[in-house]
């Protein structure tokens, strides 16, 4: 499978994932048209309030009308928001960037979406550093109740050092229905510590909300957390794992197995950019 597919499968993966997370606050607006998505929830967390090109076969004046109808719906709900581009797919758009009157978010580099194919076998998949170890007194659990649901809502917020409030809007329990979602919580000496959540579109398992708390990162949680997910996908017939990384994770990744297919460059109002009030990417498998 070549990069340009594996990016294709990335994307589509993304778009899917916070449509998803999106649909589960009350009031947003979830939609597709004329080959622009819309995620609107009024989160405070601009990933939730995006607006994101799909269709790379509609005419460059078809899709920028698209973007521009979708930001003046999220300005009108004064959501906090950002056009997310990608680099060179979607460079047509860039110049309408400057007409809407949105700038790059500071001078942070794009966001790497990353692959990894095959998804290695087995449960311990092999790496390039060997395979991932075993760790003593770790149990990852995949959620089936509020309870479990609680969990990884609270050990989320901690890792990422956010509000719990914002992260359970999104995180609700009709994800737990999904056949397509899975919410895990990892566990040391019966303390949630780790947090994953998986997002299925087709043959591709995505890979989000890898948190730690910070009182147990540097042990391995995260990197079993990671391949555990892409392992349960590729158990449910999936042969692509994906997910997006933030810059101090990328080589932690790479690591992995995961490799760059796709950057992206999120575009925001004056101002607004670059605060550093929520994570890019998924953080580092630590």
């Amino acid at each position: 499978m070549d990069d340009a597919e594996l990016a294709l499968r990335e994307h589509e993966n993304m778009i899917a994932s916070f449509a998803i997370a999106g649909s589960q606050v009350d009031g947003a607006v979830i939609r597709r048209a004329d080959g622009v998505a819309l995620i609107a929830t009024g989160l405070s967390l601009r990933a939730l309030n995006q607006v994101i090109v799909y269709a790379d076969d509609a005419t460059t004046a078809a899709v920028a009308a698209a973007v521009a109808a979708a930001v003046a719906v999220t300005r009108g709900r004064r959501d906090r928001f950002v056009v997310s581009l990608r680099v060179g797919a979607d460079d047509r758009l860039v110049p309408l960037m400057a007409e809407l009157g949105l700038v790059p978010m500071s001078d942070e580099p794009p966001i790497p979406g990353m692959a990894l194919h095959p998804i290695p076998a087995g449960p311990l998949p092999t790496i390039p550093a060997g395979p991932l170890p075993t760790i003593p007194g770790h149990a990852i659990r995949r959620v089936t109740d509020v309870a479990g649901l609680h969990d990884h809502v609270r050990t989320a917020a901690a890792g990422f050092e956010m509000d719990e409030a914002t992260i359970r809007a999104f995180m609700g329990p009709g994800l737990l229905g999904r056949p397509d979602t899975a919410v895990y919580v990892g566990y040391a000496e019966g303390e949630a510590v780790t947090a994953g959540l998986g997002i299925r579109t087709g043959d591709t398992i995505g890979v989000y909300n890898i948190a730690t708390r910070e009182t147990a990162r540097r042990r391995g949680y995260g990197a079993a957390m990671t391949a555990r997910i892409a392992a349960d996908g590729a158990a449910d017939g999936c042969d692509v794992a994906v997910l997006q990384a933030s810059p101090m994770g990328l080589s932690t990744y790479e690591r992995l197995g995961y490799r760059t297919v796709v950057r992206y460059t999120w575009y925001a109002e004056p101002g607004d950019p670059g605060d550093g009030d929520e994570p890019r990417g998924t953080p580092p498998a630590d």
